[in-house]
């Protein structure tokens, strides 16, 4: 069985908006590409889905933006190659090595995790929290930001019972962000 792992960057206080925390560098780039190249594919929501598409989907032209640093393009290139499977409910199709995945998302995801393979990988707030709720996430990985944000969305708001948590692996960065992964003290199911 293919395990699920959560992966998002959180400020101190809990903010997993985008923008809220450091602005990656070669370290954490460096880090998400292994993680990345460690998936057989990834499961998001639309609105992840966009957002990612918008900022890491090879361009027509097969040449990167002039924006991109040379250290985010080994990501780019793992994340455009990645099969994605996208929970959507008002998305008619997808493309970017991409699939719709309909029907009940318990019992969906209960199939992609019985493929055999290395894991999926899901980003995100609201998709994760309602597979966190199926009991579904099999490890938690946070790059904690030392940040304070004071706003935004907070790390799995709306959460219906309590997950607790066994430390598995930490990893600290220059710029201060510590990688932490945990699993349930419980397993997924």
């Amino acid at each position: 069985m293919r395990p699920l792992r959560y992966s998002i960057n959180v400020t101190l206080d809990g903010c997993v908006d985008h923008e809220a925390g450091v602005m990656p560098d070669e370290e954490s780039m460096r880090f998400w590409t292994e993680q990345m190249a460690a998936a057989d594919a990834l499961l998001l929501g639309r609105v992840t889905y966009e957002l990612m598409e918008s900022a890491w989907r090879r361009p027509e032209s097969g040449v990167w933006p002039d924006w991109m640093q040379p250290w985010e393009i080994p990501f780019a290139e793992a994340i455009d190659r990645t099969p994605k499977y996208v929970v959507s409910s008002t998305l008619d199709r997808v493309d970017w090595n991409a699939e719709l995945l309909r029907g009940d998302l318990g019992t969906a995801v209960r199939e992609l995790k019985a493929r055999p393979g290395l894991g999926l990988w899901v980003g995100g707030v609201t998709l994760p929290l309602a597979l966190a709720n199926l009991g579904l996430i099999d490890e938690y990985e946070f790059v904690v930001q030392p940040v304070l944000a004071g706003h935004g969305p907070t790390l799995m708001a709306g959460l219906r019972e309590r997950v607790e948590l066994r430390l598995v692996d930490r990893i600290g960065f220059r710029s201060g962000s510590v990688a932490v992964r945990y699993r349930p003290v419980r397993p997924a199911g």
